[in-house]
């Protein structure tokens, strides 16, 4: 934002909309640019004011009067039968029910593909916060045996550690994480200084099979097998990714 150029983040920024790589960097340009923190806090009391109106409308005793008064009028008008208005044919009501099964659908879609992208957003920043925090690991070590165990005690599943080292993904180590909502684990691993952040926690839906994404520059795939829910992440190309992947759920 050095150029003022992305002045139109501010609006999402007050909204808590951005992702956490896009919040740090404009902080740093509102710490140091006097014009963007000025709008900023222009911005942000202007939310507040209109928070804290009151914008219902209170009809009064008078309008609410005349609308029922033409309500009434109206149906002196139309005085046929409820029942005779309403009957439609057959072919009709499954027409009906036919769109409202559509619609239905269409939702259910929209719903759990905008949950998909949150939580590949929420992966994203997880991943980002664990390399610039300096906090990859909260037990570092390259033994399976000593990762698994660490878990245990500390989430109410036992997590998957596997020891890839001779096929070029070397076990770093684990830390806890908090993911869709739960607690989760993240196992960490390496190849070529790429690290790896495969996330995990119980999923109690059917297998599903990997599926690729690329956001902010990483690539992500994602699977569910025996109950758990995986989700890796590395700035790995995305052959290399699919690779540890297949290894995994071997």
């Amino acid at each position: 934002m050095a150029n003022h150029s992305q002045r139109n983040l501010l609006h999402a920024y007050l909204d808590d909309e951005l992702d956490l790589v896009r919040s740090m960097e404009l902080e740093e340009h509102l710490a140091e640019c006097t014009d963007c923190a000025q709008e900023a806090a222009s911005f942000r009391g202007l939310k507040e004011v209109v928070q804290r109106t009151d914008l219902r409308f209170n009809p009064s005793a008078d309008f609410h009067h005349s609308l029922l008064t033409k309500l009434r009028k109206q149906e002196r008008k139309d005085p046929e039968p409820l029942a005779a208005r309403s009957r439609v044919p057959l072919w009709g009501w499954a027409a009906v029910v036919a769109c409202l099964l559509l619609a239905a659908a269409a939702f259910i879609f929209d719903v759990t593909r905008q949950r998909q992208h949150d939580l590949a957003t929420e992966i994203v920043s997880e991943h980002v916060r664990s390399l610039m925090a300096n906090h990859l690991t909260d037990v570092l070590t390259s033994d399976q045996h000593t990762v698994k165990p660490w878990f245990t005690g500390k989430l109410d599943f036992s997590p998957q550690v596997r020891d890839l080292s001779a096929e070029g993904f070397e076990l770093i180590g684990g830390r806890l994480e908090y993911l869709d909502r739960r607690n989760a684990a993240a196992i960490i691993y390496q190849r070529h200084k790429h690290v790896i952040n495969l996330f995990t926690w119980p999923s109690g839906e059917p297998d599903q099979e990997p599926r690729f994404a690329a956001q902010q520059g990483f690539n992500l795939i994602t699977w569910k097998q025996a109950g758990m829910y995986y989700y890796a992440i590395s700035d790995l190309n995305r052959q290399e990714l699919s690779e540890f992947a297949a290894r995994m759920r071997r």
